[in-house]
């Protein structure tokens, strides 16, 4: 009989330094602990504070020091300062992102100031990092940047989140080619539902539009995809060690949608 093993990390990612954005929680923190896992250095950068913290619980959970930086990646300035605090970066992972719900026709002015915020941080943000962070990224080195399967469709009440990260996608096609003369493989990972906070947060206001309860409405989600149940953060991990490894040398330019098979394109 044939056994196959789900163990993870059969890329070696040892002496290679990645730097993860918004890798405090989330998608973000369970990138941070599988390219540990595959040997390499890693940096976790995050907007809040407590992203000390949770350098310093990696830390010592793998057993070697886990750099750390606090930026918001919208502040040009924070930014730049992070570029030069940071010596190397052969794998940069764009994951820092805002997602929050934008009506249209709602007439609170939270509505504008989230709208920039989510396009600041999504777009702007991701932008920033890696132009400033170029010349830290030898020849050959990765990025991988964090859409969205949002960023492939649509759904009500959340055009600031689905118009940026059709914007991640499109920015992703076009350093693939820009950054093509240095053997630079840009590439973007389209997640779907995965239990986090921002995500339930949003399953929370998208129930209540439909007049759901949160279980009904994450019972229809889940019946939508080919693979049922929610994916966790691990869940995540194998793709973008995929596109930060050799076996990906040949790919770029492509958005990979990890789903479970909700959205087939």
């Amino acid at each position: 009989m044939l056994t196959i093993s789900k163990k993870r990390n059969i890329t070696d990612l040892s002496g290679k330094t990645v730097l993860i954005t918004g890798a405090n929680r989330g998608i973000g923190r369970g990138l941070a602990e599988g390219f540990l896992e595959s040997g390499a250095d890693v940096i976790i950068v995050a907007l809040e504070d407590d992203v000390a913290e949770v350098a310093r619980e990696l830390s010592d959970t793998y057993g070697r020091s886990v750099g750390h930086f606090a930026c918001d990646i919208a502040d040009l300035g924070q930014v730049k300062a992070l570029r030069d605090k940071t010596e190397r970066v052969d794998v940069l992972i764009n994951n820092a992102g805002f997602e929050f719900v934008t009506p249209i026709a709602a007439r609170s002015e939270q509505v504008d100031e989230a709208f920039r915020r989510i396009v600041e941080v999504n777009v702007i943000g991701t932008f920033s990092v890696t132009r400033h962070l170029l010349d830290r990224i030898p020849d050959g080195g990765r990025i991988v940047n964090t859409a969205s399967m949002w960023g492939k469709t649509a759904v009500a009440e959340f055009s600031a989140y689905c118009a940026s990260k059709h914007a991640v996608i499109g920015l992703t096609r076009s350093l693939a080619q820009e950054l093509a003369p240095r053997k630079i493989p840009v590439n973007a990972v389209c997640p779907g539902w995965v239990r986090t906070v921002a995500s339930m947060r949003s399953l929370s206001h998208m129930a209540a539009r439909r007049k759901l309860s949160e279980s009904d409405l994450l019972n229809e989600i889940m019946n939508a995809q080919a693979f049922g149940g929610l994916m966790e953060p691990p869940d995540m991990v194998d793709m973008y060690l995929f596109l930060a490894g050799p076996a990906a040398d040949n790919i770029t330019g492509q958005a990979f949608t990890v789903d479970r098979g909700e959205l087939m394109q």
